[in-house]
């Protein structure tokens, strides 16, 4: 733990997304206000004791439903992480694993992904089966597909290439034991600095997706929803913008910076010769 907290990046961004994880925790136990509960008298009232980051026009605390935001956020990285991470992870292994035919198949099919960004993923699935969370978070998800699966290839074929691989072939292991013997465990920091990078991307893209309002639907709380509500009284009160945006740059900010800390001090490569 004393590597990690040594770097900047990586303390910076352990104290922002833990005040983000602390917040969406505190929240399925308690808010200052029923996130959701309406107050016609308290409409756009500005921060104060009662309300410290103010309220939007229904009169809903901000502080409230940007804390049940973060709980969405949190929810949509994790899942659509692990979409990309438990289908891309496979097929990059097989790619690297089979070459030929197989490589060329499993990489064509990436390059087609690729071909559908987040926002048009979650256009085409939405049109189909209608707005919702769970349809941004399997867009979002399918999009993270061949960026695992082209990371996993790339460092499992490096690996294959290593002298204990061949002496683990010597010592009679069949390669599908190597390859999760060894070849998966060794690619696991590289997936869990992809991953971390990965889920700021994901908060962002629904944030995106929410304003756009193909996420997450009212009444519930969200980042980008609470954006989209907010766009109409700029002028007149600006902090019901304001306060969701930093919000969505501090969650962002801070796993960008856990990630990049994750890759100075798991990367050989990027170890500073002292």
């Amino acid at each position: 733990m004393k590597r990690f907290f040594n770097n900047k990046n990586f303390t910076v961004g352990f104290i922002l997304t833990s005040i983000v994880v602390i917040a969406a925790l505190l929240s399925l136990l308690w808010t200052p206000y029923d996130g959701n509960r309406m107050n016609a008298r308290a409409r756009l009232h500005g921060p104060s004791l009662s309300h410290p980051l103010g309220t939007d026009h229904y009169g809903r605390d901000t502080l409230s439903r940007i804390m049940v935001g973060a709980v969405n956020s949190i929810i949509v990285g994790l899942v659509t992480v692990a979409i990309g991470l438990s289908v891309g992870v496979v097929l990059g292994l097989m790619s690297a694993y089979y070459g030929r035919w197989v490589d060329e198949s499993i990489m064509r099919f990436s390059d087609l992904l690729f071909g559908f960004p987040a926002v048009l993923s979650a256009i085409l699935i939405t049109s189909i089966l209608g707005p919702s969370m769970v349809n941004a978070m399997l867009a979002i998800g399918i999009f993270y597909i061949p960026i695992f699966a082209r990371l996993t290839r790339a460092v499992s074929l490096s690996i294959w290439e290593r002298e204990f691989i061949a002496a683990a072939r010597a010592g009679g292991l069949s390669e599908w034991a190597i390859t999760w013997r060894h070849v998966l465990p060794n690619i696991l920091s590289s997936l869990l600095i992809q991953g971390t990078i990965q889920f700021a991307v994901a908060i962002l893209a629904e944030a995106g997706l929410s304003y756009l309002g193909l996420g997450t639907q009212p009444p519930h709380a969200s980042w980008g929803r609470m954006l989209n509500d907010a766009q109409t009284y700029m002028n007149l009160s600006p902090w019901i913008a304001i306060f969701p945006g930093l919000a969505i740059a501090w969650a962002v900010l801070g796993f960008n910076l856990l990630g990049d800390g994750l890759r100075d001090t798991l990367d050989p490569k990027m170890v500073r010769v002292r």
